[in-house]
């Protein structure tokens, strides 16, 4: 490290803290030369290469915005997709390399969308996945089903006949719904 004053080649470390955020590091130096002392902040980049071949910083806004439309108008708070993207950074920097494609941040997001909201993680995967049938939206449901039924074995035996009666449930009070007449108040 350069000594910022005298340009010195070398430097001595003192002291090494960690960062409140745990994402960097503090270093207190001291030239050897000129004896002054300076404070260098190391952090660990990562780079996202996108299919066009341009690379760009790695960014949790960028994974929250994506993750967000696939979320409209689901119960998924703004907390809930700040730890979405913690979790994913932290997925993607477990692999220690400093580049990264665009398409494995993708996968990193499609894991915990899964556990968060299963309609939302079809919404994402439709469009990641670019499918183009319906075949492929029935095969993405198959494996959510197939997966809650490994996880949860009595939890599918009735729910098949409760979706049902509430089907039928949904169904009968939207026929008599448009039946039911207003009651009139009397005339003077």
């Amino acid at each position: 490290m350069h000594c910022p004053f005298c340009r010195h080649a070398d430097s001595r470390v003192i002291d090494s803290r960690t960062a409140e955020d745990g994402a960097s590091i503090r270093r207190r130096r001291q030239c050897p030369s000129c004896g002054r002392r300076f404070t260098t902040l190391e952090t660990s980049s990562l780079t996202v290469v996108k299919r066009s071949g341009a690379s760009e910083p790695f960014s949790r806004d960028k994974v929250v915005a994506g993750v967000r439309k696939a979320c409209q108008g689901r119960p998924v708070s703004d907390d809930d997709l700040a730890l979405l993207a913690q979790q994913v950074e932290e997925a993607v920097r477990a692999s220690g390399a400093a580049q990264i494609d665009a398409h494995e941040i993708g996968l990193a997001i499609l894991g915990p969308l899964r556990q968060l909201d299963e309609v939302a993680y079809l919404r994402f995967a439709s469009v990641y996945s670019s499918f183009s049938s319906l075949e492929d939206f029935e095969s993405a449901i198959a494996t959510l089903r197939s997966d809650r039924s490994d996880r949860d074995p009595d939890s599918s035996a009735g729910s098949d006949d409760g979706e049902a009666s509430g089907r039928a449930d949904r169904a009968g009070s939207a026929s008599l719904g448009g039946a039911v007449e207003p009651e009139q108040a009397p005339a003077h």
